[in-house]
């Protein structure tokens, strides 16, 4: 067999290389179909929605790239992907970031949703920790939040989170480990717990965590 020495070996591409494809669109990956998403609005968060509908609207139309209306008809908050939304995990940021609003976190703080890959919402109630009724369960709520919610602030603040007390519901916002630091400090005061100890045991495990960070 006789070899052409002619031959330009720079003209033949590289077995090593690897082939360089330029990132699929959202609209490409769902193949051409517009996605959608339906956030229902509850009735006590219908006033609130409408005096921060501009902030809310404008993050997710203009930053993530993505169609969003009210429905009045339906009171849902309805979202579609666009053909130019950049990436289509876009949609399910948008739909978290809503429904944490819908919840009763603030626009500021739900809006780190958008932002972060890291943040989740946490739900439970109070009966799931403990079976409380009439006063027995006020008494406890009002432990969770303390006088001027000074304890649920304490929390919010050891644990880098964002909490939502809604009567018997706890919502809380923030990274996985910090939601089970500050989920096991609410369960303590539903439990009886005295603040103090509740506040000790949080100087203790915030401390241990800024040495391993």
């Amino acid at each position: 067999m006789e070899i052409d020495s002619n031959t330009n070996d720079s003209v033949i591409p590289s077995l090593s290389e690897k082939p360089i494809f330029k990132a699929l669109t959202a609209s490409e990956m769902s193949n051409g179909k517009v996605q959608f998403r339906k956030i229902p609005v509850p009735a006590h968060r219908y006033t609130p929605l409408k005096k921060s509908w501009m902030e809310i609207y404008t993050p997710v139309n203009e930053q993530m790239i993505i169609d969003i209306r009210m429905n009045l008809k339906a009171r849902k908050v309805e979202m579609k992907t666009k053909q130019d939304t950049p990436d289509v995990s876009n949609l399910q940021k948008c739909a978290d970031f809503v429904h944490a609003f819908m919840l009763g976190f603030s626009v500021a703080d739900a809006i780190s949703l958008l932002r972060l890959d890291d943040l989740y919402i946490d739900t439970f109630e109070i009966k799931d920790v403990k079976t409380l009724k009439g006063e027995h369960l006020s008494r406890a709520i009002g432990r969770l939040s303390g006088k001027g919610g000074k304890t649920k602030f304490a929390i919010e603040n050891s644990t880098r989170t964002r909490i939502v007390i809604a009567d018997s519901k706890i919502h809380i916002l923030g990274s996985f480990r910090n939601i089970k630091i500050a989920r096991d400090s609410l369960c303590s005061l539903i439990m009886g717990s005295p603040a103090a100890k509740v506040y000790s045991k949080l100087r203790n495990i915030t401390a241990r965590l800024a040495e391993m960070n």
